[in-house]
């Protein structure tokens, strides 16, 4: 396999489970309770129903759209590829962000076009047509490009707005990007918010029915576990505890920043569950990290060579990461 389409995330790996994890941008205070007794209580000996229709009908009702518009699918990569499959012409991107966007466009034969402004996002879906990704609020950086321009791209060609970590803001956006990306696809991944991130599902929200993405999945796409994730994370009970979590992790995130700073490190915040900092050579300070059992996301692989990407975590974890990390340095 070429080392081009070897998927790289940068901090899971084969050895030793960690002590900290400050790798996954999973909710720290997850798992939600309700969403995981729902997973346990699946019933994982039968098939799922493969038009999953229950499920696409309590996902439209959730977001005010037809069950048309509703296609699940095994995580979110899964369902960027199928994105791209079925879409011709170029693959744009604001980098830098989730690498699956050029995996994507690498395994597609695509060519990419990975631009750092709004501007040139827009000028790029003009010249390059093809389909446009947006994270949003961005991975790894964190930062939330205009609603403006989230509607101006998705009237100019066919766009992909990436929402895995919407539903983990500290402000309430959520609403008002999926306005703003009411004519895109819009890509949901719950288990990150629910703390779930070992049972793939996710779904698109389409912006008119598409019955080609959603006979382009694997027969059976997901399992009853996923199903009954998805579904869980939608009820009134998931939503609460999810909403009372974000000023707890919020709290942990910004005296993780202060910390860091005082230590002497630059910062580049964020409005969800992860931050950067500036450590110098990241592949070596994450290796060093990784002997002593902490993991982090090293931000090479984003282009971002002297930074770590660094979830939010409680008191112990966060003293622990700041001891190792004096050691590291």
């Amino acid at each position: 396999m070429s080392s081009r389409l070897q998927p790289v995330h940068g901090g899971t790996d084969s050895a030793l489970e960690p002590r900290y994890d400050f790798y996954s941008n999973a909710n720290p205070l997850g798992p939600c309770p309700a969403v995981l007794e729902a997973v346990r209580s699946a019933d994982v000996t039968r098939y799922p129903d493969p038009l999953y229709a229950r499920l696409r009908a309590s996902l439209a009702s959730h977001h005010g759209v037809s069950p048309d518009r509703v296609v699940v699918g095994a995580g979110a990569s899964e369902l960027i590829l199928r994105l791209i499959h079925r879409s011709t012409g170029a693959v744009q991107q604001l980098a830098p962000t989730f690498g699956e966007y050029a995996r994507g466009a690498l395994l597609g034969g695509r060519k990419l076009v990975s631009v750092q402004t709004a501007a040139a996002f827009l000028r790029a879906q003009s010249r390059h047509p093809g389909i446009g990704f947006i994270c949003w609020p961005n991975n790894p950086t964190g930062e939330r490009c205009s609603l403006d321009f989230v509607c101006a791209a998705a009237a100019a060609g066919p766009l992909v707005v990436d929402l895995a970590y919407a539903a983990m803001c500290e402000c309430a956006a959520l609403a008002d990007i999926e306005a703003a990306g009411a004519g895109a696809f819009r890509l949901y991944s719950p288990n990150k918010a629910h703390g779930l991130t070992g049972v793939r599902g996710a779904y698109v929200i389409t912006p008119r029915p598409d019955r080609r993405l959603a006979l382009q999945a694997p027969s059976w796409v997901i399992g009853r576990d996923a199903e009954a994730m998805l579904s869980a994370c939608v009820q009134p009970g998931a939503r609460m505890w999810l909403d009372g979590t974000i000023p707890r992790f919020a709290a942990w995130r910004r005296q993780l920043s202060r910390s860091l700073r005082e230590t002497g490190l630059a910062v580049r915040e964020s409005p969800t569950t992860f931050l950067m900092a500036h450590v110098g050579n990241a592949t070596r300070v994450t290796a060093r990290l990784r002997q002593q059992r902490i993991r982090v996301r090293d931000a090479t692989s984003f282009g971002l060579r002297e930074w770590i990407r660094v979830s939010a975590q409680g008191p112990r974890a966060q003293r622990a990461l700041l001891a190792a990390l004096e050691l590291a340095l």
